[in-house]
């Protein structure tokens, strides 16, 4: 179940400054006034001292990395994807600071809130954030996954993660996988139809987190019922401009924006792959005005009238014992 942000570092921090916090709520007050130090018991083991640093807005992409591992794909990061929390920043700050950690090169890399990192790029701010040193890699994954509680994953990150528990042999069919994951095979198997799409497919939209199953099995459909060569064409067409394809569509709204960007890659790829129109069968009369037919493969369909009660019942018993 998705959680808020407040919430999560409740969730998060276990202790608090010199105030000793061991409750949620003190929690939430010490990461809201933004304490100097809060100590963390990661993953419910080893406790942790974090420092909280100011990060200025002209050194936030510098200084600082998202995780390695984070199932978030931050290419898909923009001012649409983000707008939930962007136009707060904009006007309030960060109200909420990320957690970190300290890296051998002096650069800090965002364990949670690498939203909250983007934005404040986007929006030219300060970024506020929680780092600590000696985190390993195993307690640096569960901090990711527990912070990406607050915003569900699009339909290709999630799909990225089952194709990985497949590749890894951790289950055996998409059967497994949905009982793995505690949800539909409907779903497990538009994850996967979205995490086997190009990138640069999927960053045609405003926000992939909005792109639901439908739209995905559309695109699916779409692009592998194209040719190996044409789907290289495509995807060059696709991304040959300098900014997204979305940028270039007169529209607002990202409901009414998405619309625009899967005609617009239909229509490319009916360029590539012109729809062959196949001639539908026409009915034919057998006696003019009485009786007419329409073959459609190993399918016969009669027509007739003008019948009386009697033909009908000779008819109907000829063609039973006919066909049996």
């Amino acid at each position: 179940m998705a959680i808020k942000t407040k919430d999560l570092n409740a969730r998060l921090f276990g202790k608090a400054d010199k105030r000793r916090a061991t409750t949620p709520t003190e929690a939430q007050t010490a990461a809201r006034d933004k304490a100097s130090v809060i100590e963390l018991a990661v993953a419910g083991e080893e406790t942790v001292a974090f420092e909280l640093v100011k990060i200025q807005a002209n050194q936030v992409a510098e200084k600082t990395r998202v995780f390695a591992e984070n199932a978030r794909e931050q290419a898909f990061l923009n001012e649409h994807a983000l707008a939930d929390i962007l136009n707060t920043l904009k006007d309030r700050g960060q109200q909420y600071p990320a957690v970190g950690r300290w890296l051998d090169d002096g650069r800090i890399e965002v364990l949670d809130g690498s939203r909250r990192r983007m934005s404040c790029i986007l929006a030219e701010k300060d970024f506020l954030i929680y780092v600590g040193k000696g985190i390993n890699s195993e307690h640096a994954k569960f901090l990711s996954d527990v912070a990406n509680a607050h915003k569900p994953l699009s339909l290709f990150e999630r799909g990225k993660e089952m194709q990985a528990l497949l590749d890894a042999g951790k289950v055996a069919d998409q059967k497994e996988l949905a009982k793995y994951c505690q949800c539909s095979e409907a779903l497990v198997s538009g994850a996967l139809k979205a995490a086997s799409l190009p990138m640069e497919l999927l960053m045609a939209y405003p926000s992939v987190g909005e792109l639901g199953r439908p739209t995905i099995v559309k695109l699916h459909r779409l692009f592998f019922g194209l040719s190996t060569d044409q789907q290289k064409l495509f995807v060059s067409e696709i991304s040959s401009g300098d900014e997204a394809m979305w940028k270039s569509i007169d529209a607002s709204g990202i409901t009414r924006i998405t619309r625009e960007v899967t005609g617009k890659l239909e229509q490319i790829g009916e360029t590539l792959q012109p729809k062959v129109e196949v001639e539908k069968p026409k009915p034919q009369d057998l006696i003019k005005g009485k009786i007419s037919y329409l073959r459609d493969g190993d399918k016969l369909q009669l027509k007739l009238k003008k019948l009386t009660e009697r033909q009908a019942d000779e008819i109907l018993s000829y063609l039973a014992d006919y066909l049996k």
